[in-house]
């Protein structure tokens, strides 16, 4: 459902559908001739239900109400407009910059329509006024942003006593690559190696949601052993994230022998998604209108790292020392994460019952058990993502009989909107996309779990000591290349 206001009504609107049960799912602006379209998404479940907010905004000094002080994600999402696009959030409680750093020029908003070439960087706003904890004993530890290996760039500074930390503030978008910029003008197949882009380990859900945007704007009718096949893709990248996190969490805590089946494990099912897909990340599987599969896993397979996984778990969790670490490390309680706007299983497993395949399907899955636990600390996440995997085996299986590799006849239709929903393996993944006359791209709109979810370590690690920062951030797992797009 799509409701035209004007700003003056925002709150109230926004209020209502958040009493009602509703989240906020996704901000999104875009530039017209005359002036801005700014999109409020709001989903909730039982029945599925979304509804955008849409306000027109003048071209001259564009602002919104604020809508910070009801909602935390929202400060978040109106901090990334006004980087982005130069809309105010009138009465924003904290309106520094978000995405683009203090080296960034001012006035300089590279998704306008005239934001021309990159202009010189310098140093307008000063350092980062990162907050001073002083009194007897305190210190700071600053780390990263350059971190060793693979991974992207993201600062870490520690306020700490002793090694119990008082305070720990991360900053993101060191390398704010543009992505969105990038699908203006594309077709909406030229769109989608992009959209598979977005985060390395997150091909398929990032592709789906894509995919679903693009037909719900079209008014594609996806055959239902496509939509089989898409969700028996979902899953088996779940599971080689998942299983790849337990062995990455026992590695944490010195267990490396764990680690070492879990990478054999992962790599079973890596070659898995090479057979079925013919990429190892599941490149190529999810096409518009449709799946492509080379191959079905064999159950016999599946069963056989079911059994591999579990023991794996039972292993880990069957040791006095991981059971210790694990035990009341980096708890997020269960109203941190609702007012954080929590999702996947960093929400799961502080009782948040939020997955996407039940609450916004795109196919019938029938009954399956959303996991949970109520603890929030990282042997909670642990136990998610294990009941998760005995989960994602138990709906490939189910999957199996009705999959197969089929595609709309057509994927048409220009000059609309359309929002689509997928649970990733981190969480729930939303695109929004909207597409011009001539059916090419104008706006994609991501939000990758992580962006709801990165605030909440920083909260989970007050009073843990300083060397369980890595097990804790592994617990989380967020991504930086999701987050900082």
């Amino acid at each position: 459902m799509i409701v035209d206001i004007q700003p003056g009504e925002l709150i109230d609107q926004a209020a209502g559908l958040l009493d009602g049960g509703h989240r906020l799912a996704l901000v999104s602006a875009q530039q017209e001739a005359d002036g801005f379209t700014v999109v409020y998404l709001f989903a909730a479940a039982g029945p599925d239900r979304r509804t955008e907010l849409r306000l027109r905004l003048a071209a001259a000094e564009p602002a919104v109400p604020s809508l910070a002080a009801i909602s935390f994600p929202a400060g978040r999402f109106e901090r990334e407009m006004r980087d982005l696009f130069g809309i105010t959030p009138l009465g924003h409680p904290r309106p520094r910059r978000l995405v683009r750093h203090h080296h960034w020029p001012r006035g300089w908003y590279p998704m306008r329509a005239d934001a021309g070439p990159t202009p010189a960087f310098g140093d307008p706003e000063g350092p980062y006024p990162f907050v001073t904890v002083e009194g007897p004993g305190v210190y700071e530890i600053p780390v990263g942003p350059v971190h060793a290996g693979l991974i992207e760039p993201g600062h870490f500074r520690f306020s700490v006593v002793g090694e119990t930390i008082l305070k720990l503030k991360a900053r993101l978008w060191f390398v704010h690559k543009g992505i969105e910029k990038l699908f203006e003008g594309r077709t909406p197949a030229e769109g989608l190696p992009l959209a598979e882009r977005v985060s390395g380990d997150t091909t398929v859900g990032h592709a789906l949601a894509y995919c679903l945007a693009i037909e719900a704007a079209t008014g594609t009718d996806v055959p239902q052993q496509a939509q089989r096949g898409r969700a028996l893709l979902l899953e088996l990248e779940r599971l080689y994230n998942h299983v790849t996190d337990l062995g990455a969490l026992c590695n944490d805590v010195a267990y490396g022998i764990l680690h070492a089946h879990a990478g054999r494990v992962r790599e079973r099912l890596l070659r898995i998604n090479a057979q079925v897909t013919g990429h190892r990340l599941l490149r190529g599987g999810i096409t518009l209108g449709g799946v492509t599969l080379r191959a079905l896993p064999d159950p016999d397979d599946l069963a056989a790292i079911a059994a591999d996984a579990a023991e794996i778990a039972a292993l880990a969790l069957g040791h006095t020392v991981v059971a210790d670490r694990f035990t009341g490390t980096a708890i997020l309680t269960t109203q941190a994460a609702h007012d954080l706007g929590t999702l996947g299983y960093v929400a799961r497993a502080s009782g948040l019952d939020r997955d996407a395949r039940r609450d916004h399907p795109f196919v019938d899955l029938g009954d399956f058990p959303v996991a949970t636990k109520i603890d929030g600390d990282v042997l909670a996440r642990f136990q998610v993502r294990t009941d998760e995997i005995a989960t994602s085996i138990d709906l490939i299986n189910r999957l199996l009989g009705g999959a197969s590799s089929s595609i709309a006849p057509s994927v048409g239709g220009s000059g609309s909107s359309g929002v689509g929903i997928a649970e990733g393996w981190r969480g729930t993944i939303v695109h929004r996309v909207q597409l011009e006359t001539g059916g090419r791209l104008v706006r994609v709109k991501i939000v990758d779990p992580s962006f709801f979810n990165w605030p909440a370590l920083p909260v989970a690690l007050g009073g843990a000591i300083v060397p369980d920062f890595p097990l804790a951030n592994k617990s989380f797992n967020l991504s930086y290349a999701g987050n900082d797009l």
